[in-house]
Order: structure tokens, then C-alpha cells, then sequence
């Protein structure tokens, strides 16, 4: 690592990027159970932003599974790596002057307290709230049913474990309300930071 040097002074600098896109760059990191809604609530809330004008970026778990962290599995060590690379990822975006939705399960506390300490005060920890019998009644992609049947060791909320938030910045129940519910709590409280947050 001696031979590593970081650039930065030169290039330019994150103010320039926000002023020019009038938004503050910002990592809003849904997780919860597989079928919870965290892609299809990011999905909506993207693009009501992006008919407002905004850039915006989604960091979605599957996708990233078939590029950026093919390799990985999902053993204890996979998982972490997983989030570590993540969270680097969305680190940088937000540096870019992004707004950045992940969505990714995240299933242990330490898994999310790994990614807030990497990404530091643009990190907005969003608990998509929904049980495992509740997202396997709505198994939206067939995994459960493959777990019932022994097709997918690990299982999320099954074989491996699953950690409900201590606190969060942001808990949206699925079981109670709507996608577009959701998506709007979601907008409401990005908007509750990013006008707290304004640069001139």
C-alpha cells in the first residue's frame, strides 16, 4: 500500500459537481427481506426524481451479483465482502453529486454499521419493513419456493439469519402500506435532508 497515493486535490471538487446538478450527492440504503420491496420501492422513487430533474442511480443487489460481485457467494465472509464493495461503490457515486439508492439485504447490524462508517454522513439507513411469511406469500421471484425445496442453502430469513434494525433513519412497513405509500415517505424524507443540507 506504500506505493498508493490517492488523487484528489486536482480533481474537481464534489461542491462543483452539486452546484452544477442543484442536488446534494446522498445514499438512501434500503434492506430488508428478499420480496420486502426495496428494488420496487427504489424503482419508483428514481423515477418520480428523475421526472423532477434529478440524476440518480440505483445499486441493486441481483444486478450487482451478476457483475461487480460475481465471484461472491453467500457465506458470511461473501456477505460482508458484498456490502464492503457496496458500499464503496455508493461512496463514490454520492461523491459524485449521485443520489444513490441501493438495495441490497443487508441482513446483520454490523453489516449496516460497516457501510455507514465506509460512506460515512451521506449514509440513510431505510429499513424496508416485511416478515418472512409475509414475503413468501408474495415470493416474487420464486426463491422461496426453491428454498422450501432445498434448491438454495443460506436462505435469508430461513437457513441464515436476518437482524431487525436497533434504530433506523427511515422504517417503511410494506405490510401496511403501498408501493406508492412507501415511495412517497421515501421522497418526503429525501427532501427533509436534502433541504437541510443545501450547499450555495
Amino acid at each position: 500500500m506504500t506505493n498508493i497515493h490517492p488523487e484528489t486535490r486536482r480533481f474537481l471538487d464534489r461542491a462543483a459537481k452539486e452546484k452544477l446538478l442543484g442536488q446534494r450527492g446522498i445514499v438512501l440504503w434500503l434492506y430488508g427481506l428478499s420480496g420486502s420491496g426495496k428494488s420496487t420501492i427504489a424503482n419508483e422513487a428514481e423515477r418520480a426524481l428523475h421526472s423532477d430533474g434529478r440524476l440518480t442511480v440505483i445499486l441493486d443487489g441481483d444486478n450487482l451479483r451478476t457483475g461487480l460481485n460475481s465471484n461472491l457467494g453467500f457465506s458470511d465472509d461473501d456477505r460482508t465482502e458484498n456490502v464492503r464493495r457496496v458500499a464503496e461503490t455508493a461512496k463514490l457515486l454520492a461523491g459524485q453529486a449521485m443520489i444513490v439508492f441501493v438495495s441490497v439485504i443487508t441482513p446483520m447490524r454490523r453489516h449496516r454499521s460497516m457501510a455507514g462508517e465506509i460512506i460515512g454522513p451521506d449514509f440513510h439507513e431505510v429499513y424496508i419493513k416485511a416478515d418472512f411469511e409475509t414475503c413468501a406469500g408474495r415470493d416474487p421471484k420464486g426463491l422461496y419456493a426453491k428454498a422450501r425445496e432445498g434448491k438454495i442453502g443460506q436462505f435469508t430469513g430461513r437457513d441464515s439469519g436476518f437482524e431487525e434494525p436497533g434504530e433506523a433513519a427511515l422504517v417503511l412497513d410494506t405490510r401496511a402500506r403501498s408501493v406508492a405509500q412507501c415511495a412517497a415517505d421515501l421522497l418526503g424524507y429525501w427532501r427533509s435532508v436534502a433541504d437541510g443540507h443545501r450547499r450555495d
